[in-house]
C-alpha cells in the first residue's frame, strides 16, 4: 500500500502574488523534501493570468474595463495561455513531487483532469476531456482549465474550477486563447448555487482516490498552513 501522505491547506480568498509568492517558498521546501505533497485549495479576487506563451492579444480587455471590474493581470510562469480567475471559482495549487508518483507530466494533466470528471459525475454531469485541448469539458463548454510548471519533478499551478463563477468576465479574454468554445460552471449546470467547502472536500477526496495517497494528514492541516503562512508572511 502506497503511504505517501497528502497534506491540505484552504487558503480561502487569497490574493493572486501572495498565493504565488507562497508556492514559491513550498516548492523549495518540497524539492528540499522537508515537507511532504501539499494540495493548497483557494479563490482569488479578480484576476487573468497569462502563461509563459501566451498570446497577449488574447487579453482583449481595455484599461477602463479592468479598472472598473478590478480585475488584476499577471504574466506568470504555468504553461497554456490566458485564463480568469475569481471568486466563486475553486482553484488548486497542487506541490507535489512526480518522482513519488510517476515522471509523467502528460499522465500528470490527465490525473488533474480526472480528479474534477469525478466531482462533475457525482452532481449527473458527463464531464469529458477534449483531445485537443487540456481541461475539462461538459459537451462543447469548458468547466475547468488546467496550466502548469513542472520544475527538477515537483509541480507548481494547477486548476481553475468553475462553481459560482461569474463567467461574464471570461468575455474579456479569449479564455486559453480557444476561439469558437464556450466556458461554464456547476451553477450553471445544474441551476443553484453550490456549497464551496462540499466541493473542497470532494475534491480533497478524489485527488487522494486518483494519485494513490495512503492517507491525508487532516488533523494537522490548519497547523500546517497557518505556520507556512505565518513564515510566508515574515518574508514579504
Amino acid at each position: 500500500m502506497d503511504r505517501r501522505v497528502l497534506k491540505y491547506c484552504d487558503l480561502g480568498l487569497i490574493d493572486y502574488q501572495e498565493a504565488w509568492d507562497l508556492q514559491k517558498e513550498v516548492f523549495d521546501l518540497r524539492y528540499k523534501n522537508e515537507i511532504s505533497d501539499i494540495l493548497f485549495l483557494l479563490e482569488h479576487p479578480h484576476t487573468y493570468t497569462l502563461g509563459k506563451v501566451a498570446d497577449k492579444n488574447h487579453l482583449i480587455s481595455t484599461s477602463q474595463y479592468l479598472e472598473e471590474n478590478k480585475i488584476s493581470v499577471y504574466g506568470i510562469d504555468r504553461g497554456g495561455d490566458i485564463t480568469y480567475h475569481g471568486p466563486g471559482q475553486i482553484v488548486g495549487y497542487p506541490i507535489i513531487s512526480l518522482i513519488e508518483w510517476e515522471r509523467d507530466t502528460h499522465k500528470y494533466l490527465r490525473a488533474l483532469e480526472e480528479v474534477l470528471i469525478k466531482v462533475c459525475s457525482k452532481f449527473g454531469l458527463a464531464a469529458t476531456r477534449n483531445s485537443n485541448y487540456t481541461g475539462v469539458w461538459i459537451e462543447n463548454k469548458k468547466i475547468a482549465a488546467i496550466g502548469i510548471k513542472v520544475s527538477r519533478w515537483i509541480t507548481m499551478h494547477g486548476f481553475a474550477f468553475n462553481v459560482n463563477t461569474d463567467l461574464s468576465l471570461f468575455q474579456g479574454i479569449v479564455p486559453c486563447g480557444i476561439t469558437g468554445k464556450e466556458v461554464t460552471s456547476l451553477q450553471k449546470e445544474l441551476g443553484k448555487e453550490l456549497e464551496l467547502n462540499q466541493i473542497k472536500e470532494m475534491i480533497v477526496k478524489y485527488f487522494i482516490e486518483v494519485f494513490g495517497y495512503g492517507s491525508s494528514e487532516k488533523s494537522s492541516l490548519s497547523e500546517i498552513c497557518s505556520s507556512l503562512i505565518s513564515n510566508h508572511k515574515q518574508l514579504v
